[in-house]
């Protein structure tokens, strides 16, 4: 998949802390809230957008939630390859 130049769509919500590649699963540190069902879009360091997915769950402490606050690290599977430090916005 290569990544599309920025489309300057979504609200900066978080960055990746930890990328579990085995697993396919983001630890993210939120900077806002984030629920499942939300659309999020993740982008590099370059400011490409890698890829967009809906938000199908969430974990807190391998405990699922529908719902999590500004200042939470969430668990997240994620559909596609990325990094510690990418960003994750919000697709309004």
């Amino acid at each position: 998949m290569k990544p599309e130049k920025n489309q300057n769509k979504g609200k900066l919500i978080g960055i990746v802390s930890h990328y579990f590649d085995k697993i396919s699963v983001a630890a993210i540190k939120l900077s806002a809230p984030l629920k499942v069902g939300d659309k999020i879009v993740f982008r590099d360091h370059l400011n490409n957008d890698l890829f967009e997915q809906e938000v199908a769950s969430l974990q807190i402490n391998r405990e699922p939630i529908n719902k999590a606050q500004k200042g939470d690290e969430v668990g997240l599977k994620v559909d596609g390859k990325i990094h510690d430090g990418n960003e994750v916005y919000l697709v309004e």
